[in-house]
């Protein structure tokens, strides 16, 4: 298929934060487009407001009657109704993921990989492309606050993209650059095991479009060794940052690299995991020839991602930061940065298990990392795309955890837990809907 012949696009849950930032790619270059998603969110709202038809009822009557490119999630269950109508009938019916990688074989492309830290990596690499004088084109699985989109359009022949592991999507790209941030064991649902799942990564490193380069975490091992492969990170790789320090709010560190060693880099994102990724993001810049004076007024300036260690309400007393964290690594590292901004400060977390496959594999993880914080609120698990599992429930995490200023809650109650405690940071943490209570508990600080 030749996607200049496409012209009108459905989208079977338009709403996800990938496939929004394909219909707004499609959008931009005049197609028409067309989509359906179970719930109307903010999200939807703008994309809507961009002139992206979207209906939140599964009924054929809001197909049009000329269709070029289907293009679904794999959220969405294959009993869908306008799904099922679409493949019994012959529609060329795509994923996401192939979508993006026919994209990327038009275009040179830098594809970001990992089961940690895609979303703020691409991100980063995006604005320090930009500043640096590279117009990239971006598809990121989150809001980037500089550019109020998970999608930014750019007139030069480069993208940057996401490469998800999720169901191996990330072997439909052919990168020009790959990153592989980490890979933790997670998707176990769809690999079976950690050494299946590293399979993938191999596998994705193997993707390279000829005299291409594989930016791997120092630390990293591939199953199969990659001559293509160079190595970033804090205090050891090719590309290493050091002298990592706190000062007046801010991360700074310096670099050392084969290319421009570069001093004093104030960095805007808190932790040694979000300077990990910038480091990741400066060695593919300066492989495309951005220079350091470039990095460090693209990194001072970078206002970071919407739900990534964010910044909800800061003043003297209270410290409110909402968290896309959903896996014991992510908790660990927003608890980390939490503790390293705010080293004798009482740190209050609200928790939202996000699946329960996700629960019962990293039972013991989870707990560890709640234990960490000095006050725990455990919210029942948002389920996504599962169906309960007999004997996964919250409470096996809860049961594990050691911490004594533990307690546990539902969406209907959590409020009310809440209005019971004093807080000094407190953090929201988990990628289901506990975005919802954001603006409630900021008002609760507020008004306390």
């Amino acid at each position: 298929m030749n996607l200049n012949d496409v012209h009108t696009i459905y989208f079977i849950g338009v709403g996800g934060i990938g496939m929004s930032a394909l219909a707004r790619y499609f959008n931009g270059l005049g197609c028409t487009v067309h989509g359906y998603d179970k719930t109307e969110t903010i999200l939807t709202k703008k994309l809507a407001q961009e002139g992206i038809k979207i209906h939140y009822e599964d009924d054929l009557k809001y197909i049009p009657a000329k269709v070029d490119l289907v293009i679904f999630t794999p959220a969405v269950p294959e009993t869908h109704g306008e799904l099922s109508y679409f493949k019994k009938n012959d529609f060329p019916v795509k994923k996401r993921a192939e979508v993006l990688g026919m994209i990327s074989r038009n275009r040179k492309t830098i594809g970001i990989a990992g089961t940690h830290g895609k979303t703020s990596t691409s991100s980063i690499l995006t604005h320090v492309l930009r500043i640096g004088g590279i117009d990239c084109t971006a598809f990121l699985g989150g809001i980037a606050q500089n550019y109020q989109s998970n999608f930014v359009e750019g007139k030069s022949e480069w993208v940057v993209v996401e490469a998800d592991e999720y169901d191996r999507s990330f072997l439909q790209l052919t990168p020009d650059y790959s990153v592989i941030i980490s890979m933790d064991a997670d998707h176990l649902d769809i690999y079976g095991t950690e050494d299946y799942m590293q399979e993938g990564f191999t596998q994705y490193a193997e993707k390279l479009k000829p005299g291409g380069k594989v930016f791997l975490r120092n630390g990293l091992e591939l199953i199969r060794e990659n001559k293509h492969t160079d190595s970033f990170g804090v205090e050891g790789g090719t590309y290493r940052s050091k002298n990592l320090r706190v000062e007046n709010g801010y991360f700074v560190f310096d670099l050392e690299s084969p290319i421009e060693n570069i001093e004093n880099i104030v960095f805007t994102l808190p932790g040694r995991h979000n300077v990990e990724n910038a480091t990741a993001a400066i060695a593919v810049a300066q492989q495309l020839g951005v220079t350091g004076e470039a990095i460090k007024k693209a990194l001072a300036s970078f206002k970071g991602i919407k739900r990534r260690f964010e910044f909800i309400h800061r003043d003297e007393k209270v410290v409110y930061i909402d968290d896309y964290a959903h896996h014991p690594t992510e908790l660990n590292a927003a608890i980390d940065a939490a503790r390293m901004l705010f080293p004798n400060r009482k740190i209050t977390g609200v928790f939202q298990p996000h699946l329960y496959s996700r629960t019962r594999d990293f039972v013991d993880g989870f707990a560890a990392a709640l234990d960490q914080l000095d006050e725990i609120v455990l919210m029942d698990i948002y389920p996504a795309r599962e169906l309960p599992m007999e004997g996964v429930t919250s409470d096996i995490i809860f049961e594990k955890m050691t911490n004594p200023q533990k307690t546990r809650a539902t969406k209907a109650n959590v409020m009310d837990k809440l209005k019971t405690l004093d807080f000094e940071i407190l953090l929201t943490l988990g990628a289901g809907d506990i975005d919802t209570f954001v603006q409630p508990i900021k008002t609760l600080i507020t008004n306390g």
